[in-house]
């Protein structure tokens, strides 16, 4: 029978038995979460109830302590819808179409229609990052990239001299971030350099983070974890107020998770959790460089994965393909969710199931769009058990050496 529940009630449901808890037990747990003493007497418990079953939605004011309670964002559980279409807001905003954006930036000046409509480019390209290829992706940033540069030989005005050299900046960031995804390391870390260079030029400290988390990104995927810490510190330093810090504290969980320092882990999610807990919902939750409800689980997974806690780490997974799967079933977050189905075959390996454990294992390798070193590291951890316990298996044999074959092109 079909679980006909709203996804968020199917996800306190998950939650609270992924820890284990009764359901008298959870609102024991909200109660030390809440900012004020919560009613008395089995009404608490009754409440619960219908909010698991999906009778009612929980109210705004329960909302932040459920998302706390479970150690997540009220928008990752209670999701606010928000899609857009960059094409059609060119166009809306400044009635120009891609042609006619390239001849305004022939002219000998720069209008404000001509920048907005440049802004809006990029958000678009920024956006793009989770579906078109890698190697098509960096092609159509890059023609971008020199376009907007171009115009530093024009008149510009003080402004708009800044906003130009901001609008690179974000080009070179995910310019960077695909050539990184696509293997390409020395190309990576020079755009990241250029990208950190244009923020300092521009006094943009978003960017000048962001550029910082890419070192930590790195870092990661080289096991360089001491690396991760310095620069998610360096990148909170620059940027502690933007979107970014949220994505710099998971980083820095991640290093200290592979440290296999629990207590560190949680304290580095507990901070990025709260302040992403206190910004506004994002407009564009397909833009690269924005930081989502959903996003957090992601990173909580990969923590929760290394610590060892199957269970919660296995119900994230859950969540993170459930988010990214589009009401047809095609995938949103194609990179998140391979990440994701790598999570569920580890726990699949470690309860020593190897046919689960390989069939999520290579179909997370089947994806057209992957970022490499990511998925080849997380890709590495369920190896390490597979060879392990099932290196004298068909099966594990086979999926070791797809991995191996993998590794060597990369």
């Amino acid at each position: 029978m079909s679980d006909e529940r709203p996804a968020w009630a199917r996800r306190l449901a998950n939650e609270r038995e992924a820890r284990q808890w009764s359901q008298a037990e959870v609102v024991a747990a909200l109660r030390a979460h809440a900012p004020k003493p919560l009613p008395e007497g089995p009404s608490m418990l009754r409440q619960w109830k219908r909010w698991e079953s999906g009778e009612v939605m929980p109210s705004d004011f329960y909302k932040p302590i459920i998302a706390a309670t479970f150690g997540t964002v009220t928008h990752a559980i209670f999701p606010a819808a928000g899609r857009r279409d960059g094409d059609t807001e060119v166009v809306a905003v400044s009635g120009m179409e891609t042609l006619d954006i390239i001849s305004r930036l022939q002219a000998s000046d720069v209008d404000n229609a001509t920048l907005e409509a440049l802004r809006i480019t990029t958000d678009r390209l920024c956006s793009e990052y989770p579906h078109l290829p890698g190697p098509q992706l960096a092609a159509e940033g890059r023609q971008w990239l020199k376009r907007v540069a171009g115009l530093q030989s024009q008149r510009l005005t003080l402004a708009q001299h800044r906003e130009i050299l901001t609008l690179s900046g974000w080009l070179a960031l995910l310019i960077g971030c695909v050539e990184y995804d696509m293997g390409d390391r020395a190309a990576a870390e020079s755009t990241r350099k250029a990208a950190l260079s244009l923020a300092q030029e521009a006094g943009n400290t978003e960017i000048t983070g962001w550029a910082h988390e890419m070192r930590a990104w790195f870092a990661l995927t080289t096991g360089d974890y001491r690396g991760i810490l310095a620069a998610s510190q360096a990148g909170t330093a620059a940027a502690p107020t933007h979107g970014v810090a949220v994505q710099l504290a998971a980083q820095e969980a991640k290093g200290w998770a592979r440290l296999g320092d629990r207590r560190q882990t949680e304290v580095a999610l507990d901070r990025g959790r709260k302040l992403l807990e206190g910004m506004p919902y994002p407009d564009n939750l397909d833009h690269h460089f924005v930081v989502d409800p959903a996003k957090f689980d992601f990173y909580a997974m990969d923590c929760y994965r290394l610590l060892g806690e199957d269970r919660l780490a296995e119900n994230l997974a859950q969540e993170v393909i459930r988010a990214g799967t589009d009401f047809d079933g095609s995938e949103r977050s194609p990179m998140r969710m391979a990440e994701a189905r790598i999570t569920l075959g580890v726990v699949a390996a470690r309860q020593g199931d190897l046919e689960q454990a390989v069939n999520y294992g290579e179909w997370a390798l089947r994806g057209d769009r992957q970022s490499l070193p990511s998925l080849l590291m997380v890709s590495r951890e369920l190896a390490a058990i597979v060879n392990r316990d099932f290196a004298a298996q068909p099966a594990g044999r086979e999926y070791l050496d797809h991995l191996t074959m993998l590794s060597r092109a990369s």
